[in-house]
């Protein structure tokens, strides 16, 4: 589904991911991994089409998406969870469902609002809440919704537990299994390592924006020096 071919990306003049080059099938999962500022931000910012372009080429469904506007990208089936979330905290949850569905049709728009308060009965017990008022597990559970309003064929996310309390976590993982389940293709950068590794298939890992390994989970826990990788480049 989705093929980068030897991306180099950044913002402006500054590169900050070099000659990447990875797949995830359709259906699939796949864990980006590695240190702060690694260039897995770049990256996924890059799929979703919010950086420059300095060579390479980003694939999606065979076809070459690399200089195609973010929008574009959105109606072809492309989501991203940021990290952060962003959500418009003066909004109800029902206006940032709103919001992310804002080119449906008013029926899909129902649609797919009722299929988010079914993945997330908190956020529908909320509906008349400010998302700003919420706490910050319940908060990343809005964006995913946002983000699923726009039905995804393939969801971007970026940090999914960061500050998260350890309830809220699991949640937002089970909520994850059930869209893989239902056949969404899924990248995930995540700083939770162990989690990440359970629940993709598929992992990279990157280090001063290139990539450091790429392989399966099982492959990856089974490689007894990838923690050295994350280490060394923490100390760089």
């Amino acid at each position: 589904m989705l093929r980068l071919e030897n991306l180099s990306c950044g913002y402006g003049p500054v590169v900050a991911v070099e000659d990447v080059s990875f797949d995830l099938p359709e259906r699939s999962s796949l864990a980006l991994l590695g240190p702060n500022g690694a260039g897995k931000t770049s990256t996924i910012m890059a799929i979703m089409g919010h950086t420059t372009i300095h060579g390479g080429r980003i694939l999606f469904n065979d076809q070459d998406i690399t200089r195609l506007p973010p929008v574009k990208r959105v109606d072809l089936g492309i989501a991203l969870v940021p990290e952060g979330r962003r959500l418009f905290t003066d909004l109800t949850v029902e206006e940032n469902l709103t919001v992310g569905g804002y080119r449906l049709s008013v029926q899909r728009d129902k649609i797919n609002r009722q299929r988010v308060y079914d993945l997330f009965p908190r956020l529908s017990d909320r509906r008349k809440q400010t998302a700003g008022s919420m706490s910050g597990g319940e908060q990343q559970m809005l964006a995913m919704g946002r983000a699923l309003m726009t039905e995804p064929k393939l969801l971007l996310i970026d940090e999914l537990s960061l500050g998260l309390m350890p309830k809220m976590v699991d949640l937002c993982f089970d909520a994850l299994a059930a869209l893989k389940q239902d056949g969404v293709t899924i990248l995930l950068v995540e700083q939770n390592t162990t989690r990440a590794l359970d629940f993709a298939e598929n992992v990279c890992v990157m280090t001063s924006g290139s990539l450091a390994f790429s392989g399966t989970s099982k492959q990856a826990k089974a490689d007894e020096n990838l923690f050295d990788v994350f280490i060394s480049a923490a100390h760089e």
